[in-house]
């Protein structure tokens, strides 16, 4: 996305702008892949937030969406989205009341659980309200988060198919660049053990008496992988859309592909050694650690246009701005563009962004931005 000075001009700093086109021609790729290994695509909305863009999702195959949370998931609802699985553990009655009002309101709803208290819960809820609800069991092939070990599966698998307000019919799993246990940049590696966890786990689960269906893998650096496998039925990748620093440090984006980026505007030059920006801790994700391996990331985003200046430290609304040549050159006034690190969190701190289509600007509200629960 190359944009003009009086583009630049248009927008009020710090923003984030997004090439739509780009990021169609990201959608796009990631179906024809997903369709070509006979996989259906379910991508995880968490990175864009706005129906927008997974309705555009969903008119180039998608088979569904997928959400974090349930209100990320009444959003979508609202816009008409139909088929959505929530894959965070359903836990709490308040997500249990608002996911159950959520299933009547759409064609498909599913739900994730990964223990027998969690389950129990749901199963109660779902038998008072009359309804039986479809879920998911996550399992966990190394990321560290959420999911029940492989071996512990299948008896929880049993425990779940015997409840009347539940109906089991499938299996998911994050675990990104995991390898035996480990992180590892050998994307392909990883993928092929995520597809062996899985179908063995479904075929653990299916010797168990539970005849689940659905198996459903991969992330943004390891879903084309995973597809073509043929051991799982959907991948749910996320950044794909719009892709970002990190994942061409994970060598899944070529610096083309990237549809987001920043805006900001030098506010302060008193000293030779650091320029201040308009945007802090409160517009710049924190969640990705710099100049630490593996990646070695420079800054909290990648300076566009000049290979010596870094954002390289921040307070709330901060940004300091430094060179590795000792002086930045840079002047009250003058607008910079950045590159995010980690798009995905990025998004979320914006109320709206800047898409541009066709040479022109235009405001779009981040709709499920801050949708926690």
């Amino acid at each position: 996305m190359e944009l003009t000075g009086n583009q630049l001009n248009e927008v009020e700093t710090p923003c984030l702008i997004i090439d739509v086109e780009q990021a169609r021609r990201n959608i796009e790729s990631m179906q024809k892949a997903a369709d070509a290994a006979g996989c259906a695509l379910r991508p995880h909305i968490k990175t864009h937030k706005m129906p927008f863009f997974a309705k555009m999702q969903v008119e180039a195959g998608a088979k569904g969406i997928t959400c974090a949370k349930v209100s990320e998931a009444e959003v979508m609802a609202d816009a008409g989205i139909q088929d959505i699985f929530i894959a965070y553990p359903m836990v709490g009655d308040f997500r249990i009341r608002r996911a159950i009002d959520l299933a009547g309101r759409i064609g498909r709803l599913i739900l994730a659980v990964d223990s027998l208290t969690g389950a129990e819960a749901l199963d109660r809820a779902a038998r008072k309200s009359g309804k039986r609800l479809e879920v998911w069991l996550e399992i966990d092939t190394g990321a560290g988060r959420t999911g029940i070990p492989v071996e512990d599966s299948p008896a929880l698998a049993a425990a779940i198919s015997k409840m009347d307000g539940l109906s089991l019919t499938g299996i998911y799993t994050f675990k990104s660049l995991v390898y035996q246990g480990k992180p590892t940049e050998d994307n392909t590696l990883a993928a092929r053990e995520e597809g062996d966890m899985m179908a063995r786990t479904a075929d653990l689960i299916r010797a168990a008496g539970v005849p689940v269906q659905e198996i459903s893998a991969g992330s943004s650096p390891t879903g084309e992988a995973v597809a073509l496998t043929g051991k799982v039925t959907e991948i749910r990748p996320g950044t794909y859309i719009f892709k970002d620093v990190m994942l061409e440090k994970e060598g899944v984006a070529e610096p083309p592909e990237l549809a987001v980026k920043y805006a900001a505007t030098v506010v302060s030059c008193n000293h030779d050694g650091y320029a201040v920006i308009d945007g802090g801790t409160k517009t710049f994700p924190t969640d990705i650690p710099i100049n630490t391996a593996p990646a070695f990331y420079p800054g909290y985003a990648v300076v566009e246009g000049s290979d010596h200046l870094r954002l390289s430290r921040m307070n709330e609304e901060h940004g300091i701005i430094t060179s590795t040549t000792g002086k930045t050159g840079l002047t009250v006034g003058q607008k910079l563009t950045l590159l995010p690190i980690h798009v995905c969190t990025a998004i979320n701190m914006q109320n709206s962004v800047y898409l541009l289509e066709n040479n022109v600007l235009r405001r779009q509200t981040v709709d499920a931005r801050g949708m926690l629960v």
